[in-house]
């Protein structure tokens, strides 16, 4: 990393310490001799009016303000003296009286002309000016007090001057140490700073990377918590749209390949139809072509060749409808409507209307009355389920032909259900079958389903019903014959 963040902070810190400094140093060099030099005037103004005042009140000689005056002369470093009319010293504060007597006589008798006068009134004058005999620079102020009395009070400007270069030689010093100290603090705490940040940015490489499992851990809640907090929230959010994205790539994958076996199954239906339809429009064709060459003038060989063409017609018609039903089951484009109803009642009117067809083929039929048992599917669906699977032991029942319909509940992962049965006495199934009878088209027994006049979809319609309710179905083996099932939930 060619300029770190942690290395930008540190910088920006110590270049704004270090500025810092320098103004300071340069604020000083230019103010303070004259904050300096006006702090020593006020302490001089302050000095003449206690003087006048203590003066005028005559406690002059007293122990009290001899200490007082001395106290203000060593703090502020002044020289005081103050004189009657006939130039007799009242108050002084330095032993060489005479000259600060002298002095006093010449700022009033010959005021110094490059004196740079900082206040003056008819009372007193307050200036900066050179003591030629010491050739040294004196705040001084002059003037007369209440009761007619002169002053003169001083101060040297050089030790003014030097308490400023060593003011701001100190603060250089002080400056350069505090600068470098800082440094090494500001080095550290921006390393506690910039941490974060750091984790932050790993973080988000990682991102980069789809790997979203380092979470940002908060610390103080500030607003780089805050940040990482809405990291998180981000990788969540981008973790769970890939893996929308890959569920969505993954079914766009199962559509490919469900469009390519819809194809195959296309043109599996095309060739299975063809295959079908074959056989009973030769009949129909042979038998119509008999009929107009009038092979048999007889009443009843004409009748019988209308039989065959009608029979061969209907099951025709009965096989479209089936495969019609079948595709919109398998496109997904007729819905189960779930509903709760009897299942022991529908089953008892189908067989109602079914009592010819039994009486027709011989079958005992075993089906006992029982209390109702609600369920919930598509009662419609459900009913055409029945159907296939009573068709279908009709058409197979042999021996002592026997059909029974038998409920049974079953309880699976809290869910209650109940299995409905279909049992035909007769041959079983053979294994090798078994796994394709669901299959269109597939006929275990083609002459017996042939003679019966099945079309061999039935069982697919009644797959494409059950896994449309997302319910189980299956047939079972027995040595005497074949049960077919399915279940449904009761709650």
């Amino acid at each position: 990393m060619k300029h770190s963040i942690k290395q930008q902070i540190a910088i920006i810190f110590m270049a704004v310490m270090a500025g810092t400094v320098a103004l300071c140093w340069i604020v000083n060099n230019i103010f303070l001799e004259k904050y300096y030099i006006q702090n020593k005037a006020n302490a001089i103004t302050n000095a003449y009016v206690r003087i006048n005042e203590v003066i005028s009140n005559g406690d002059v000689t007293s122990k009290e303000f001899d200490n007082e005056l001395r106290k203000t002369c060593d703090m502020y470093n002044i020289g005081i003296v103050v004189i009657d009319a006939e130039s007799k010293t009242i108050k002084s504060s330095s032993r060489d009286v005479e000259r600060l007597i002298g002095r006093l006589y010449d700022n009033v008798f010959n005021p110094d002309p490059d004196a740079q006068y900082m206040e003056e009134n008819d009372r007193y004058s307050l200036a900066a000016s050179l003591d030629k005999l010491t050739l040294t620079e004196y705040i001084e102020m002059w003037g007369v007090l209440d009761n007619g009395n002169m002053f003169l009070i001083r101060s040297p400007l050089e030790s003014i001057r030097d308490s400023v270069n060593i003011s701001n030689r100190f603060l250089i010093y002080v400056g350069i140490a505090g600068t470098v100290i800082s440094a090494f603090l500001i080095w550290f705490a921006t390393e506690k700073v910039t941490k974060p940040i750091m984790e932050l940015k790993d973080i988000s490489e990682k991102m980069t990377k789809l790997d979203f499992e380092t979470k940002y851990n908060s610390r103080s809640l500030n607003e780089i918590d805050l940040l990482g907090e809405h990291m998180n929230a981000l990788s969540a959010a981008l973790e769970k749209n890939i893996s929308e994205l890959k569920t969505a790539n993954n079914e766009l994958q199962r559509d490919i390949e469900k469009k390519e076996q819809i194809d195959e199954m296309r043109k599996e239906f095309l060739a299975n139809v063809s295959h079908e339809l074959k056989t009973p429009i030769a009949l129909i064709q042979g038998y119509a072509e008999g009929l107009r060459e009038g092979i048999n003038d007889d009443a009843e060989s004409r009748e019988f060749y209308c039989d065959v063409i009608m029979d061969e017609a209907g099951k025709m018609n009965v096989m479209v409808k089936k495969l019609l039903d079948l595709n919109e089951l398998e496109f997904g484009n007729d819905v189960a409507v779930m509903e709760r109803f009897d299942i022991v009642a529908m089953v008892e009117n189908f067989l109602a209307s079914a009592e010819i067809l039994i009486a027709q083929n011989g079958v005992t039929l075993r089906h006992a009355p029982r209390e109702p048992i609600y369920v919930w599917a598509d009662e419609f669906k459900t009913e055409e389920v029945v159907r296939n699977f009573f068709s279908n032991a009709i058409n197979h029942a042999a021996g002592d032909k026997v059909i029974e319909i038998k409920y049974g509940f079953i309880e699976e992962n809290d869910a209650n259900k109940v299995r409905v049965s279909v049992f035909n006495t007769g041959e079983p199934i053979s294994e090798e079958a078994l796994p394709h009878i669901w299959e269109k088209f597939y006929k275990a027994d083609k002459a017996r389903t042939r003679e019966y006049g099945g079309s061999g979809v039935g069982l697919s319609i009644v797959k494409a019903i059950m896994e449309s309710m997302n319910e189980p179905y299956g047939v079972i083996n027995y040595t005497n014959g074949v049960e077919f099932w399915f279940e449904l939930e009761t709650k």
